[in-house]
């Protein structure tokens, strides 16, 4: 599916997130904050355009389950099949319309995902680091053990990356603004990045982009929905798997065959990383009666949908696939419009699980 819009705020914070934990049994110990801006004095609010490690209070949890239960009236049958069956549709014209104008870079996406960087400048505690023969502390095994020579598919034919000695794929990639980042950051002469997403339009835009490089990246058209459909790398052969707001525009009974589809792609020891919607978030409680399809599940006004999760949700979507927790944790955190003196309160879920080696 495809990523979601500058309207929702995806991209909106501008710098740095500040990451804390929920009360959930799948959470972590807290951990070092990236932010540096934190609200102790509400009058203050307004002299900056976000704040950290926001927490809610009671009320204003009990307010935004109110909100939500009052609007939790799902549409008819009929109208959310047509929700699905026309959702490329959908997608398509949004891209069509909208091209790359509506996104802001995402200055956080090698902060908290530090695999996506080169890996001579990781250290990262998601895997162990090893030293290879130029001296760099990489992550994961010893290439050698994860066998990083030239790979083929089960035919016996050469598939787009198969000499690669990192593989990347991003799922649900828009117009680029997680490849292109990548690939303009990350100048490891063994790195592929695949690229998909549900719209041929924004696939299209990626493929015309000055930046695009069909000698490391390879972007195609594919329904993460379906779990049937065939990708064009063999399982076991990629060490990340990127979703960045995209799991959240599938249906959700879709959501379990696509991510267990996905584990099977990844190497021993490879990861999948994930940011998206978290229950109560601002996009969540400015929907209107009438936009509901199911629980916690909507169609905006230009006909793509999305949902909204919990930590045990997800957590509970990774493991049945097979794979291990190393980090699942909510980001709360607060937007100033400091002209019209608006404040939003964003929530978002960050996950990383591994396949066990």
């Amino acid at each position: 599916m495809a990523a979601p819009r500058a309207a929702d705020g995806v991209d909106g914070s501008g710098g740095e997130t500040g990451l804390i934990l929920s009360n959930s049994p799948t959470g972590d110990p807290k951990r070092p904050q990236f932010g540096t801006r934190f609200l102790t004095d509400p009058r203050q609010v307004f002299q900056h355009n976000a704040w950290d490690n926001v927490e809610w209070t009671d009320e204003q949890e009990e307010a935004a389950k109110k909100k939500v239960s009052e609007n939790n009236q799902p549409l008819p049958p009929e109208k959310q099949e047509e929700y699905d069956s026309r959702a490329s549709e959908y997608w398509n014209e949004f891209y069509t319309i909208h091209e790359n104008r509506f996104f802001k870079d995402r200055h956080w996406l090698f902060t908290e995902f530090p695999e996506l960087a080169p890996r001579c400048h990781l250290n990262h505690e998601s895997q162990p680091s090893v030293s290879g023969a130029d001296g760099c502390r990489r992550n994961g095994p010893d290439p050698e053990q994860r066998g990083e020579s030239a790979v083929s598919s089960p035919d016996g034919c050469d598939f787009p990356g198969s000499s690669a000695t990192y593989r990347i794929l991003e799922v649900g990639c828009g117009v680029g603004n997680t490849v292109f980042p990548i690939l303009k950051t990350n100048n490891d002469p063994g790195l592929f990045i695949y690229c998909c997403d549900f719209s041929g339009t924004a696939v299209e835009l990626v493929k015309t982009n000055p930046e695009y490089d069909s000698q490391r990246c390879f972007a195609f058209v594919h329904d993460l929905s379906d779990a049937e459909a065939n990708y064009p790398v063999p399982d076991g052969t990629l060490d990340v798997i990127v979703l960045i707001f995209v799991l959240s525009a599938l249906h959700p009974d879709k959501m379990r065959a696509s991510i267990s589809r996905l584990a099977r792609l990844l190497k021993p020891g490879g990861v999948m990383l994930l940011r998206d919607y978290g229950r109560y978030d601002m996009a969540q409680l400015r929907f209107k009666k009438g936009r509901c399809l199911s629980e916690n599940f909507y169609v905006r006004g230009d006909g793509t949908r999305v949902y909204f999760f919990t930590q045990d949700e997800l957590h509970e979507l990774f493991a049945e696939a097979g794979l291990e927790k190393v980090q699942n944790l909510v980001d709360r955190r607060l937007q100033v419009n400091r002209g019209k003196q608006l404040t939003m309160y964003r929530v978002w879920i960050q996950c990383k699980y591994r396949k066990a080696s």
